[in-house]
């Protein structure tokens, strides 16, 4: 799916959005898949890769994949598993990888 537009996601999707603008995954949105977006805001869950300038995964949300933004916020109770690279201004991830786990698998250790 290649959208010029903003994208709200309530429901199940599986496969690859590519978006220059917004794109939100509802609190029932599930996306298996690769998004290649300008900002991306999670509320659900998304498995896969995620190439964003800007990632937001809210107090519900989940990422489970790898991901290479600019900036990343997670808040409280927010959980991402996976891989995280840093997007630079040139828009090329940098070599260095950080590896994070949930803050629910940190408070269970």
């Amino acid at each position: 799916m290649t959208l010029d537009c903003d994208l709200y996601i309530d429901g199940e999707f599986e496969g690859t959005i590519h978006s220059k603008k917004l794109v939100t995954i509802g609190k029932s949105g599930k996306v298996k898949g690769e998004i290649i977006t300008n900002h991306l805001v999670v509320q659900g869950l998304v498995e896969g890769a995620v190439d964003s300038n800007r990632l937001e995964i809210m107090a519900a949300g989940t990422v489970k994949g790898s991901i290479i933004s600019g900036e990343l916020v997670i808040e409280a109770k927010g959980h991402f598993e996976g891989e995280s690279k840093i997007k630079h201004a040139s828009g090329k991830s940098a070599n260095k990888a950080v590896n994070t786990v949930s803050d629910e698998k940190k408070k269970q250790a």
